[in-house]
């Protein structure tokens, strides 16, 4: 019999010594997954935003950071449920490039309201708490196609402005330096309409401005898609009319190598997308960022 018990108290100790060696669930080394931060985007159908996203997530790679990438498709409401999406993923900050600079407030104050920063990229909101904003000065660069139409065509040109998306403080600012540059002038700006940053509403649009509108010397565009959209309406009309655009996107810049459009007042969108996650790392570091990050522009020409 006490060889018996002997045996069992060896067994069991054997277990319970097996059973040892074995860490607990809780206990093993867990490798920590990367922060994550996301982006959420007004649109991906617009070249410059495929840009802007680009050097954004080339950026967060390089910085090891996850970048969660959401598209907006033009609607604040989806806009919103991008962002409380983002907040259910546990990501330490948001960048934002808003389909409206007012609707976004909704969408910005959830993300405050889990104590998530923002930071908005190339177009403000008007409403909710951002850390910073990143984007060209688009009053200058309005500015700057409004002084070159006056430098080619003189100060007694009938100009054409096509407007993008109502409520963004990129159509707002643009639309302001360009009518600013105007001032004391002669230019009659003969037409103003909305083409909601499209190519295919840039063209519509056109066309029907083209035949209400008997003289017409140049366009100016808040974008290159709009602009590129109205250069096809002028080119089926056969009538002389220079456009000018706003971006510099690819299709855009080999329009003006090429001779077709005018000029384009170039930003930096993959700058722009890099800027946004260097400002949100250091964001979530706790380090101080400036309220506003301009990036430059330059016009292209030639």
């Amino acid at each position: 019999m006490k060889k018996i018990i002997s045996i069992l108290l060896v067994a069991l100790l054997v277990v319970g010594a097996m059973v040892g060696c074995g860490a607990k669930p809780e206990e093993q080394p867990k490798e920590e997954g990367k922060v994550k931060i996301g982006l959420v985007l007004s649109t991906l159908d617009n070249p410059f935003f495929v840009t802007l996203k680009d050097g954004a997530v080339a950026k967060a790679d390089e910085l090891g950071y996850e970048l969660i990438v959401l598209d907006s498709q033009n609607d604040p409401a989806k806009e919103l449920g991008n962002v409380e999406d983002l907040l259910t993923q546990g990501v330490s900050a948001i960048m934002i490039n808003p389909t409206d600079s007012d609707a976004v407030r909704n969408a910005v104050k959830a993300a405050n309201n889990g104590n998530v920063p923002v930071i908005t990229l190339d177009r403000g909101a008007n409403g909710g708490e951002v850390v910073t904003h990143i984007a060209s000065d688009n009053v200058a660069g309005g500015k700057m196609a409004g002084n070159y139409i006056l430098e080619k065509l003189g100060k007694e040109a009938k100009v054409v402005e096509l407007e993008g998306i109502a409520g963004t403080s990129a159509a707002r600012d643009r639309g302001a330096g360009f009518n600013e540059a105007l001032k004391g002038s002669n230019v009659e700006v003969v037409a103003k309409q909305v083409a909601d940053f499209d190519r295919t509403k840039g063209l519509n649009v056109m066309e029907n401005i083209l035949q209400a509108q008997p003289e017409i010397d140049a366009v100016f565009a808040h974008n290159d898609e709009m602009a590129l959209g109205a250069l096809k309406a002028v080119e089926a009309s056969g009538r002389d009319i220079k456009v000018v655009g706003f971006d510099a996107t690819d299709d855009a810049v080999k329009s003006v190598k090429e001779g077709k459009m005018l000029a384009t007042v170039a930003q930096q969108p993959s700058l722009i997308g890099e800027l946004g996650v260097v400002m949100a790392n250091k964001v979530v570091k706790g380090e101080s960022v400036e309220e506003f990050v301009p990036v430059d522009l330059k016009l292209i020409t030639e």
